[in-house]
């Protein structure tokens, strides 16, 4: 299917799935989000990947299935407070999970490590070796990677300077919102450090691959200085979609809180709604404004460890995934990655000239 009929087909199915938490006019953001380059492509369409990874890369259907990230790439991870206030760094963005074989979400991180690079040539093999590094220590070694004590090189990165406290206030939103779902307005009282909380709700355009979903901001003033929570709209990961499945379960709390992780516990789930902590605090970095630091093989190896952690705390023995990738060949990964990537420039030039 070209890619033109599978955005609008997916799209058709999105706003089926989310009713009157569609937002049909952030489409056309998404669009040009996908203009932006095949980084931002492969960000904004997931249901594409859904369909055409399975294609071009069959013989990792037979990999061992776990509860996977699915949409994971090099922005997908952040930093947080766990309930004991510690500050940790991982993935931070469940939307797509779903049960699938392990082996498409080490690819897809992968892929989006190559779309990231400003230059195309070489380097593959680099970045997949500090992927599987990180991976096979995630599978030896798993949980959470807080920084508080250890990783000392990421909490320097991570760590939030004055200029971009600014920025991050200068940036809310401003335009209040019209009258939104009950649900969603239950969904942020609940969220709120206190049940007497006022607040004032703001429409929220944020994101690549959940454009078209509604996104609300509440901000109230609490003890002395703002508090902000965000309500999110959710659908059913388009992995099983793809597959022909009518699996409509929502798996994003499960992966979220599996047994090796620290989670946010200010990140709930409320009908179809994930509600979440903004603060400044919370960092992610970006690939346009710092792709060299998530480049780096530290960096890539530190993802592929929370990234282990997340496929096993669904309960897969790590030995399963071990015996898999003992018989997979040398080079498999970055063959893969290479093959995904050109499937997605091809699918982004198509975009560009439909």
């Amino acid at each position: 299917m070209h890619i033109a009929a599978s955005t609008r087909a997916y799209e058709l199915w999105l706003a089926d799935q989310l009713g009157d938490a569609f937002v049909r006019a952030d489409l056309t953001v998404k669009h040009n989000k996908m203009r932006d380059g095949p980084f931002s492509f492969l960000r904004a369409t997931y249901w594409r990947w859904a369909e055409t990874a399975p294609l071009i890369c069959p013989l990792l259907m037979s990999a061992p299935r776990v509860l996977a990230v699915g949409d994971i790439h090099l922005e997908n991870f952040g930093t947080w407070r766990d309930a004991d206030g510690r500050l940790v760094w991982g993935v931070n963005d469940f939307d797509e999970a779903a049960s699938m074989p392990f082996a498409f979400d080490l690819v897809r991180l992968a892929t989006s490590a190559l779309l990231a690079r400003k230059r195309r040539d070489g380097e593959a093999q680099t970045i997949c070796a500090a992927i599987l590094a990180g991976y096979h220590a995630g599978l030896r070694n798993p949980g959470a990677i807080v920084l508080d004590r250890d990783a000392a090189w990421l909490r320097r990165i991570v760590e939030v300077g004055n200029k971009a406290r600014a920025a991050f206030w200068r940036g809310l939103p401003q335009k209040i919102a019209p009258k939104a779902p009950p649900r969603f307005i239950t969904a942020l009282n609940r969220a709120m450090p206190a049940r007497d909380c006022t607040f004032r709700v703001f429409r929220r355009v944020a994101g690549a691959g959940s454009l078209g979903r509604l996104r609300l901001l509440a901000q109230a003033d609490w003890r002395g200085a703002p508090v902000l929570r965000e309500a999110k709209a959710l659908a059913p990961s388009a992995w099983p979609l793809a597959q022909g499945g009518r699996d409509k379960q929502i798996a994003a709390r499960h992966a979220a809180t599996g047994a090796f992780r620290s989670p946010d516990p200010w990140m709930a789930w409320d009908n179809a709604i994930v509600v979440r902590r903004l603060s400044p605090n919370n960092r992610k970095i970006e690939a346009a404004t710092d792709g060299m630091i998530l480049l780096r093989s530290d960096m890539l190896a530190a993802m592929g460890h929370d990234l282990a952690s997340i496929h096993l705390g669904g309960g897969k023995p790590a030995s399963a995934i071990d015996a898999y990738l003992a018989t997979e060949a040398e080079g498999w990964l970055a063959n893969a990655a290479t093959a995904m990537s050109q499937a997605v420039r091809a699918d982004y030039k198509s975009f560009l000239r439909p």
